[in-house]
């Protein structure tokens, strides 16, 4: 079985500068995580008070991808709500070829209505609308991406249309970045992801609700019939600690309830950590993003390098 990759997220619209987030990767990067993700929003959720203010996902990844040199870098998940398909690739093809080929593209249909109405971003009131409008940009993104240099690019979509884009430039990695698309969504998200994703990601969900997300778009691969395989991931918000003193310490510095973490994610001591982590591999996932919500606590990420991630083989 391949060995579970552990990966970094982070929610910096709870509370982040980008020095913070620095610190945070950097220290991913020398403990051997495997990435550091970050979401893409612009308004804090629940209590939080979101000081200092959003930092932007793409200007985030920019400056990481010049101060880092190993960890992959990418977003759970991009909003097609926030950005236009065109202005994105570019943005996206740019921080990888600054990162030297490190990129992943995490890419969702937007979904949080009051971010948007904070910073003027139109949000569609239909979900149906949305959903067009991120499949079409997906279309449009990998397509430029796609184009051979010295071609041009044209879409006639209901929402988009692009004419004769020179579709420049291009990213390091070729044909792209790994596409990440993620969600539960029983029809559209699983043949959305087997036509364009590398990587299909299940977020903040029950092992046996995850393991049916994946088989449903194990068998949209499989209708669709692509060759090419693709990697089954999972989002779960991260509460180790040595002991249950320093568990509760943890749980109650993120504003959560320990039984609750336990019974809804990666909570424990790193043996429990460790079990939980392989329930979930069992179900088919070949990498965890885990959440960690107290950017001030790299004590907790060398805690889960140094005593999770050997166990995992």
């Amino acid at each position: 079985m391949e060995r579970m990759r552990l990966r970094i997220f982070t929610e910096p619209q709870q509370g982040a500068s980008y020095e913070t987030l620095l610190r945070v990767a950097t220290a991913a990067e020398d403990l051997g995580y495997d990435a550091f993700f970050r979401s893409d929003h612009f308004l804090r959720m629940g209590d939080a008070d979101g000081l200092p203010g959003p930092t932007d996902a793409w200007t985030t990844l920019a400056g990481l991808a010049r101060e880092t040199s190993r960890i992959r870098l990418g977003t759970l998940m991009t909003a097609a709500t926030f950005r236009y398909p065109g202005p994105l690739a570019v943005s996206v093809a740019q921080v990888d070829q600054m990162s030297g080929g490190r990129v992943e593209f995490g890419f969702g249909a937007g979904w949080y209505a009051e971010e948007h109405a904070a910073y003027g971003i139109p949000f569609p009131d239909s979900s149906r609308e949305r959903f067009e409008r991120y499949a079409e940009q997906l279309d449009i993104i990998t397509g430029l991406w796609a184009t051979p240099v010295g071609e041009g690019f044209s879409y006639d979509g209901s929402h988009y249309r692009l004419s004769e884009s020179p579709a420049l430039p291009k990213p390091e990695q070729r044909p792209r970045p790994p596409v990440l698309v993620g969600g539960t969504g029983p029809r559209r998200t699983p043949r959305l992801a087997a036509a364009h994703a590398d990587e299909y990601n299940v977020p903040f969900s029950p092992v046996a609700e995850t393991s049916a997300a994946f088989e449903r778009t194990r068998s949209a691969v499989a209708d669709s019939g692509r060759s090419e395989p693709m990697v089954y991931s999972a989002a779960q918000v991260l509460c180790c600690g040595r002991n249950d003193a320093e568990v509760s310490r943890r749980a109650e510095a993120i504003g959560r309830d320990v039984a609750e973490l336990k019974a809804n994610g990666l909570a424990g001591t790193p043996d429990e950590v460790t079990d939980r982590i392989g329930r979930f591999a069992e179900a088919g996932a070949q990498r965890m993003y885990l959440q960690v919500l107290d950017l001030s606590d790299l004590d907790h990420l060398e805690l889960v390098a140094t005593e999770v991630a050997p166990q995992l083989g």
